[in-house]
């Protein structure tokens, strides 16, 4: 989800755990984790749209502060498995996979715009390894966001291919009203959460955003990307 600034049928992949309420360690009744979950996410969710849409800089920045600890604080009240969160080193065919198809997405997305007829935008400040790198901490975060909160939770409430269509739902209305990044988002998006279902690593779907995110900002038109700004960032540009 930036600030500012397909799904597949089921196929062989590494076992994903069991669905399990880890809460229970903290005696709460069956009936009452559901709606605890429900809560996690709608907190996380509205203070990130409070970061996206509140016009006062500094505002912004308490905002995000207050997200990320909601999200951190959540995550330990959870107390959910590395395996389950995404952070163990992915498995050589999931990469393989998630790398090889986003790879052929960029290069088909680079050849659409000059089949088109449309120009790529030359970038003074391109190649540049330190905004590289941003970017790319960025998106994991981004995707430690949607996969190890969001997604998890959704998991956990609908499980299969539900969880994957309003995780992905819920990551592009965070990109409005920028009518470039919510399309492409839910697209990306869906492939990322069911990447993440099968294979259950963020590190290769982050770098896939990461590599996804720059091709689309030196591919479309600025005067609808406004910079890949989003919430009140897109209307002010």
């Amino acid at each position: 989800m930036a600030v500012e600034s397909k799904t597949f049928p089921g196929g062989a992949g590494t076992p994903v755990p069991a669905i399990r309420f880890p809460l229970r360690s903290l005696a709460i009744p069956d009936t009452y984790q559901r709606y605890f979950t429900w809560a996690q996410i709608i907190v996380v969710f509205l203070s990130l749209e409070f970061s996206l849409w509140t016009p006062v800089p500094g505002g912004r920045n308490r905002w995000i502060v207050i997200t990320m600890l909601a999200v951190l604080l959540f995550v330990l009240v959870d107390r959910p498995s590395l395996e389950r969160l995404g952070l163990r080193l992915p498995k050589t065919f999931g990469a393989s996979v998630v790398l090889g198809i986003s790879f052929a997405a960029a290069i088909l997305m680079v050849l659409a715009v000059r089949w088109a007829g449309g120009v790529i935008r030359p970038n003074p400040t391109w190649p540049n390894l330190h905004l590289a790198w941003q970017y790319l901490v960025w998106a994991m975060i981004q995707e430690f966001m949607l996969q190890s909160f969001f997604f998890t939770r959704f998991e956990r409430l609908f499980e299969g291919t539900t969880a994957v269509w309003v995780s992905a739902t819920l990551f592009a209305v965070a990109h409005l009203p920028s009518p470039i990044l919510t399309t492409f988002t839910l697209i990306g998006a869906l492939f990322f959460c069911e990447m993440f279902r099968r294979y259950r690593s963020i590190y290769p779907i982050g770098i896939v955003h990461a590599l996804l995110g720059l091709t689309v900002s030196v591919t479309m038109p600025n005067n609808l990307l406004h910079h890949m700004r989003v919430g009140f960032g897109y209307l002010r540009f």
